[in-house]
């Protein structure tokens, strides 16, 4: 893989809040190496409050967030994508579109937050929660060495690191960080 910035696409199905998290994360937390950008395949059209204010708590730029549809990165003029995580159950089992250049992707799970019923204060600890486990993988997923890892290794990972292997972890701590 190139030194360049890589562009990571999440997708979800509604584009509120887990995608729209992993996003504004891999921007701040990709220090620059990375581009992170959003969308759904039934987007609500909305950011979720609760996923605006989780980020904002966690010190995360929040501007230019927005719900958008998974077609504006399957057009030819978007950015050629060099990951595709899906980060809930709806969309790891839809038929995604082809995106261009054969980006790696990988399955990233993660419990719908907006979903959640219960008072004010248990939502926002979901939510929280929920950005916990994204950013946990996130700094795994910017610390693994590219320069190092073939293709199907780096996929094999990035499943691992989907699956909240803790193995995964191990080994990618005693590789050392990317270069």
């Amino acid at each position: 893989m190139s030194s360049d910035v890589k562009n990571v696409l999440f997708l979800c199905t509604g584009n509120s809040a887990r995608s729209i998290m992993a996003e504004a994360a891999l921007n701040l937390y990709g220090f620059g190496r990375f581009k992170g950008f959003s969308a759904g395949s039934h987007p609500t059209g909305k950011v979720n409050p609760h996923a605006i204010a989780t980020l904002e708590i966690a010190g995360i730029p929040t501007d230019g967030l927005r719900s958008k549809s998974w077609d504006e990165f399957a057009a030819a003029d978007a950015p050629q994508m060099d990951f595709v995580f899906t980060v809930c159950d709806n969309a790891a089992g839809e038929q995604c579109p082809i995106w261009p250049g054969q980006p790696i992707s990988a399955h990233w799970g993660f419990a719908d937050p907006a979903a959640f019923e219960g008072s004010e204060a248990e939502t926002r600890a979901q939510f929280q929660e929920i950005f916990r486990q994204i950013r946990a993988r996130i700094e795994i997923f910017v610390e693994l060495p590219f320069a190092q890892l073939e293709r199907l290794a780096l996929e094999k990972r990035l499943r691992e690191i989907g699956a909240g292997d803790p193995a995964a972890q191990a080994r990618q701590s005693e590789e050392g960080p990317a270069q």
